[in-house]
Order: C-alpha cells, then structure tokens, then sequence
C-alpha cells in the first residue's frame, strides 16, 4: 500500500494501475459480514474518493475469498448490541449506501460468491451509482 493511501481494518485496497482499483472487503473468515468497522471503513474510503478522486477511472468492489462477496450484516455483532447501538451503526450503514451512491468514480461489482441482505443493497447501492452516471453521458 503507497503511502497515501490509508489503511482500513475491514477493506483491502489494491491498486491495479493509475486508473484503476480494487476495493475488497476483507473478513473471509465471516463471509465479508458487513460489521459497525467495516461501514466505517467504507464510508471513510468512498466519502474520501468522492472528495478527491484523484486519477480514478474505475473502482471494482468484490469479497475476500471464495465462498461469499457479503453475507450481509454481522448477526453475531447484533446479537450482542443495545438499542443505542443499533441505531448508530444504521446511521453508518445508510451513510455508506449514500457514499456509494454518491461516488463520482464508476464502481463494479464483482460479485466472487453469495450476497446475502446488506451484501445485495450494497451491490445495488454500488451498481446503481454507476448507472446512473451512463445514463449522464448519453
């Protein structure tokens, strides 16, 4: 990782070229649940692109692993919250459907497995970003 790209608890950020990167969420060990850091980490990664695209053309969005692109929210993380923090983490949560939707820089779904839930709505969140940008340039 380049020294300006920061770090992030929950993504794997690969750099293809100049133009191009992969941004993968990366808890394989629990089908890349989406967790109250892994909203944090996507929000903070899209909400800063937005901002500063840079030289990106292309963001592709994909999973750890093999057997899950998103199994949708982290039930054993619910399980365990008050009502409080449920709500926090759904403020999050919509925060990174808007940073999604709202990201300048075309963004593709490469679905590698299941996509369950939360995993879907971010597919749809992601996919219909860039819709609508094509729809833009005709």
């Amino acid at each position: 990782m380049s020294a300006d790209m920061p770090a992030f608890e929950t993504l794997a950020i690969e750099p293809v070229d100049e133009h191009v990167v992969i941004v993968r969420l990366n808890r394989p060990d629990a089908s890349n649940a989406l967790n109250t850091q892994m909203g944090r980490d996507l929000v903070r990664y899209f909400e800063d692109t937005a901002l500063d695209p840079k030289s990106q053309r292309c963001i592709v969005l994909t999973g750890a692993g093999d057997k899950a692109f998103c199994a949708g929210g982290d039930l054993k993380e619910r399980r365990g919250m008050t009502d409080e923090a449920w709500t926090r983490q759904h403020v999050i949560f919509e925060r990174m459907v808007r940073a999604l939707i709202d990201c300048p820089v075309p963004i593709i779904g490469a679905v590698n497995g299941a996509a369950y839930g939360g995993g879907c709505e971010t597919l749809a969140a992601a996919t219909s970003s860039t819709r609508r940008r094509a729809r833009a340039l005709r």
